[in-house]
């Protein structure tokens, strides 16, 4: 069995618009210094890893995730879940991390530059 199938779907939340490359290049360098918050390991990409993201991205807006040697998926596999499960977007994937980016609905820490 699957172990993304044992997950209960959220309604999907998806960000209003892709961010262009300029703001892409701008948050890569905003989590240049930063360390990863969440880690998927072997248990794999869980419910438990996605509210985890979720509650990081709350929180901080910009987030690392890394992907453990002995996980069962890769970088890219975990960054697309995740943006689909936490409605953010996948800014970059460096090494074994995936970073991902979602804006605060109310109180916003990150400006980014225009568009």
């Amino acid at each position: 069995m699957d172990p993304l199938d044992e997950i209960t779907r959220k309604p999907e939340r998806r960000p209003k618009g892709d961010l262009t490359g300029k703001q892409r290049k701008f948050l890569r360098a905003e989590a240049h210094h930063i360390d990863p918050l969440v880690r998927v390991g072997s248990a794999g990409l869980t419910a438990q890893v996605a509210e985890a993201a979720s509650e990081a991205l709350e929180t901080h807006e910009l987030i690392k995730v890394k992907v453990l040697e002995g996980a069962p998926v890769g970088r890219a596999e975990a960054g697309d879940f995740l943006t689909t499960e936490c409605g953010a977007h996948l800014v970059g994937l460096i090494g074994r991390i995936a970073i991902l980016y979602r804006r605060h609905g109310e109180r916003p820490q990150i400006r980014l530059p225009s568009r």
